[in-house]
């Protein structure tokens, strides 16, 4: 319930901050592992084209797709899988041919700073010692696919499932093993750089296909007077400058 009830929100949200809007204001919904990068971009943007402001709605990939497909109205998506992006291009609702990969990232298992566990391999949660695992929910959470396909290929997820915490996404997860929640979480490098008082990585991750972040204009904004606008977005961001942003908060080049 209290899931639904935050999609529910962030529609709301999302007519609210639209209501107003006129020709040059687009919505873009980012994953929330851009969190800070994209408001750093969006500022820089918006210093350089007066004429646009830029709304941002953060979420769960997955989350951020259900509402573009019920009609939120979206101007730019940018997920962070070529997974969740796939459907939205299967349903219509982006327009394909000016899809692009923007940027890439690791997984890494991240520990709380004071942490007294030996962490260095996979097989290493299995000990008794770590009773709790924060991980995205794998159904609408990119990085808990990431995880979730990293466990299967190391045999351990059957182990592992019964010690995990689902989170609505991956800033949740981050959240928990900060103040101790649990002993460990899956995490992106990015965000586990956003905390190094408080958390620390304990190794990087292996997966199974490269973490890659893809972005597309919709296909509502295709067809309406934020057009330009929306493309003018992705073209900063693919942009040298606004690559230099992305690469300064810890995300790779695409």
């Amino acid at each position: 319930m209290r899931a639904l009830l935050c999609r529910l929100f962030c529609i709301v949200s999302i007519l609210a901050a639209s209501a107003g809007a006129h020709a040059g204001q687009i919505t873009v919904s980012a994953a929330a592992s851009l969190t800070n990068a994209f408001n750093d971009i969006g500022r820089a943007f918006m210093a350089q084209q007066p004429d646009v402001r830029v709304v941002f709605n953060f979420g769960a990939s997955g989350a951020l797709l259900q509402q573009i497909d019920r009609g939120a109205p979206v101007d730019v998506f940018a997920s962070a899988d070529e997974f969740t992006m796939d459907l939205a291009q299967q349903r219509g609702l982006i327009v394909a041919e000016q899809r692009r990969d923007f940027t890439r990232n690791l997984l890494v298992l991240a520990v709380p700073a004071d942490s007294g566990l030996n962490l260095s391999t996979l097989p290493d949660l299995t000990q008794a010692a770590v009773r709790r695992v924060a991980i995205g929910n794998p159904d609408s959470v990119p990085v808990g696919r990431y995880t979730q396909r990293a466990l299967e290929a190391a045999g351990l997820w059957p182990a592992l499932s019964g010690k995990a915490i689902f989170t609505l996404n991956v800033r949740q997860s981050l959240n928990y093993v900060s103040r101790g929640e649990v002993e460990a979480a899956f995490v992106y490098a990015t965000d586990a750089a956003l905390m190094p008082d408080r958390v620390r990585v304990a190794f990087q991750v292996p997966t199974t296909t490269p973490i890659t972040y893809p972005i597309a204009p919709t296909v509502r904004s295709a067809n309406s007077a934020n057009a330009a606008a929306a493309q003018r977005f992705i073209a900063f961001v693919l942009a040298p400058s606004g690559q230099a942003i992305l690469q300064r908060h810890g995300f790779l080049q695409p």
